[in-house]
This record gives C-alpha cells, sequence and structure tokens, in this order.
C-alpha cells in the first residue's frame, strides 16, 4: 500500500511538470526579401564587392539591401545592378543577367529598390553634360542650363514616368503579397553655391541639378502613389549630405576628390542611412 501510494505521488508530480512546463515557441522564419534596381542599390564603387554577383553589376556587400536584412534577420535575394532602367526589370541587362523581375515570387515579403535615374541615361547625361559646360566657364554662369533648357526634365516627365509606372505595377504583380518600397535618390547637389573643385558644376547650374533631381524624385514618388507601393522619401533626411560635404557627412561621392571609384554615388554611410530610413518607414524594426 505504501509502495502503490508512492508511486502516485510520483506520477502525479510527473503529470504536474508537464502541464506546467512552457510550450516551446516555434522560431519565425525570416523574412524573404528581394533587393532589385540600380546602382544606388547595388552601392557601385563601396568595398568590399559582393563576389556573388555579376560582375559587370558592381555590387556591395555593404549596400543597403544588405545592411537592411542584417538589421532585421531577413532571407536577402539580391539582384541589383549598377546601371540598371527600367527595362531591365523585364529583359536581360546583360548576357546571364536575368530580368530583375525573375526574382520575385508569390512568396516575396519584402521588396525594395532605387530604379529611373538610368532611364534615358537622365542621369549619367546631366552630370556629364554640366560638369562639361562648367569647366567651359570655370564655374560661371549657367552654361547647362542655357544649353538644355528643359530637356531633362521634359524626359523624366514624358518618359521616364511611365516606365517607372509599368515597372511599379509588374513588381506588385509578380510579388502581391509583398511590401514594396521605392525609394528616392539622396540630394547630390546643395540647394545653391556648390564645390566647383570637387563637383564643376558652374555656380548657376547648381540649382539647375538640383531641380532636376527633384522632378526625378517626384516622379518616383508619383508613379509609386499611382500603383500602391509605399515610397521612401530621401530629400529631407539627405538635406546637408550631398556631395560637395566633407567626408564623414556627405552620403554621395563627388567627381573630384572623392573615396569611391564610382564617382557621384552613394558611399557606405549613404546607404547605412538609405538602410535607416527604409527600416523606419516600412516599421521593420518594429515587425511585419
Amino acid at each position: 500500500m505504501r509502495r502503490l501510494a508512492a508511486c502516485f505521488a510520483a506520477a502525479v508530480a510527473v503529470l504536474a511538470g508537464v502541464v506546467v512546463a512552457p510550450v516551446a515557441q516555434a522560431t519565425p522564419s525570416p523574412l524573404r526579401y528581394v533587393a532589385l534596381g540600380d546602382s544606388y542599390s547595388a552601392a557601385s564603387g563601396v568595398l568590399p564587392p559582393d563576389l556573388t554577383a555579376p560582375p559587370q553589376c558592381l555590387r556591395s556587400v555593404r549596400n543597403y539591401p544588405h545592411v537592411v536584412a542584417g538589421a532585421i534577420g531577413a532571407q536577402l535575394t539580391d539582384v541589383t545592378c549598377g546601371g540598371a532602367a527600367t527595362g531591365d526589370f523585364f529583359a536581360e541587362q546583360h548576357p546571364g543577367v536575368a530580368p530583375q523581375l525573375d526574382a520575385l515570387g508569390q512568396d516575396t515579403q519584402l521588396v525594395t529598390m532605387t530604379i529611373g535615374g538610368n532611364d534615358s541615361s537622365v542621369f549619367t547625361n546631366s552630370i556629364l553634360a554640366c560638369s562639361t559646360a562648367g569647366l567651359t566657364t570655370l564655374g560661371a554662369g549657367s552654361p547647362c542650363k542655357d544649353r538644355y533648357g528643359s530637356s531633362f526634365e521634359d524626359t523624366i516627365r514624358s518618359t521616364t514616368f511611365p516606365a517607372l509606372v509599368e515597372t511599379l505595377r509588374a513588381v506588385r504583380q509578380e510579388a502581391s503579397r509583398a511590401k514594396v518600397a521605392i525609394l528616392g535618390y539622396p540630394w547630390i547637389m546643395p540647394a545653391s553655391g556648390g564645390c566647383f573643385d570637387r563637383m564643376t558644376i558652374a555656380e548657376g547650374d547648381v540649382p539647375y541639378l538640383r531641380s532636376l533631381q527633384a522632378t526625378l524624385n517626384d516622379a518616383v514618388r508619383r508613379a509609386a502613389g499611382q500603383t500602391g507601393v509605399t515610397y521612401v522619401d530621401m530629400s529631407q533626411a539627405s538635406e546637408g549630405h550631398d556631395a560637395c560635404r566633407p567626408i564623414g557627412v556627405r552620403w554621395v561621392e563627388p567627381v573630384l576628390q572623392g573615396t569611391n571609384a564610382v564617382i557621384v554615388h552613394p558611399n557606405a554611410l549613404g546607404e547605412a542611412q538609405m538602410a535607416a530610413r527604409t527600416i523606419e518607414v516600412l516599421r521593420l524594426d518594429r515587425g511585419r
């Protein structure tokens, strides 16, 4: 009888242990994150390079998608590629570099990108044209504005904007369950003044290029609004961090006296700040 009572007590203790033992919590799977976009997303010129990327893409492991993924513990698929335009979402950018839309699926949960600046070569052509024009006048006047007028902004409104709308609609279709965000481009030039020793833009063309970039960012913003995509505005955050600022302050490297091999592109600090702004706007640090 005494032995039976002892066995009963032991059984009760075991059962009690089973009852009070905490239920193990299932570990949530990492967020499936796909990064699309151009050299501002790839962080072209920032070291070290991503050795898993096609060499033509000049992708860095310190680009903002890698920073975001590291901060939130996401599973990153990074297909960003320097020089990408909206058309490269639909077709091969280089032999063996698949259309960027191919990386998306119905299981994708987060998508980010910068895109549009390379359409019709607006970014490249305007910087090159205005830098060359500034040299001809030794920084005086507004030779670039005088020569090109509204042509760059007209191209953005007539060609880049509808291409952005088409592209963002395609992204939404291919990843219909995902949060989709497109970032604006951080400021390259200050509102006025300039820095002719680093950016050979004539003083009168500094506001001209600033207006051009504002027009591009506005096209990105309007395309995002029209397609239900989140716009990550970088204009206020990047104010005072343009290419004319000193090292440690600037987020974009200048043409001369810069630290990156790829000029007029974000440095590691700029990419980190783009990541921080993305996390803030999408509230990624506060859950999905």
